[in-house]
């Protein structure tokens, strides 16, 4: 009964491990794909001259805890409606879905937008957008908020990966419309994964 127990551990373990690795590389190609965005002139937010001079953005380290598991549940039947950007532009999105998961202590949820100009597209129909701010924002991160992306999962949950959260086009140039996070995804935490704020 004991060799039982122990080999059951020893497999919760080695799955928890490997899952955990998993969450763990998956951000480090996350991280460096950014990057190459920022270093490519026709990606870049960044003027010219900052081109020139990046090295790479600022993250928080990789930190498994803040990739964890969602319940998600989809809100048929919202109305669109006019997302308020940092200008005049009115982007029409749905609220798509509920994502519910636990952090830092405590059950916590985000609202998932789908943008409605992207559903004739064939490469982004499916894309999910989530815009937050949290306990960092002025501090450690952009005042403004953060986004995370997704896909539309198959089932009714998914992994929601705090790591990957970057910051809106805006934090680093006045030149770009950005939406501002809706008052309901703010989560009452500090959220210390994904990019920090930009410093020239």
């Amino acid at each position: 009964m004991k060799k039982q127990i122990s080999l059951l551990l020893l497999l919760i373990c080695v799955c928890g491990y490997g899952q955990a690795s998993e969450e763990l590389q998956s951000a480090r190609e996350y991280q460096e794909h950014l990057n190459e965005e920022f270093r490519n002139p026709e990606e870049s937010p960044l003027s010219e001259e900052d081109i020139k001079r990046f090295e790479g953005l600022d993250f928080f380290e990789i930190d498994t805890a803040y990739a964890v598991e969602a319940d998600f549940v989809k809100t048929p039947g919202e109305a669109p409606f006019v997302m308020p950007t940092t200008t005049s532009r009115e982007p029409v999105y749905v609220k798509y879905g509920e994502l519910y998961f636990f952090l830092n202590g405590k059950e916590r949820k985000l609202n998932v937008y789908q943008n409605q100009s992207f559903l004739s597209d064939p490469e982004l129909y499916d894309y999910l957008f989530i815009p937050f701010t949290d306990e960092t924002n002025g501090e450690t991160t952009y005042s403004g908020g953060r986004y995370m992306d997704l896909r539309i999962p198959e089932g009714d949950s998914i992994i929601l990966d705090f790591n990957k959260a970057y910051n809106p086009y805006c934090a680093y140039s006045g030149n770009y419309s950005c939406p501002i996070p809706p008052e309901e995804n703010h989560l009452d935490t500090e959220i210390v994964a994904g990019v920090k704020s930009y410093k020239k």
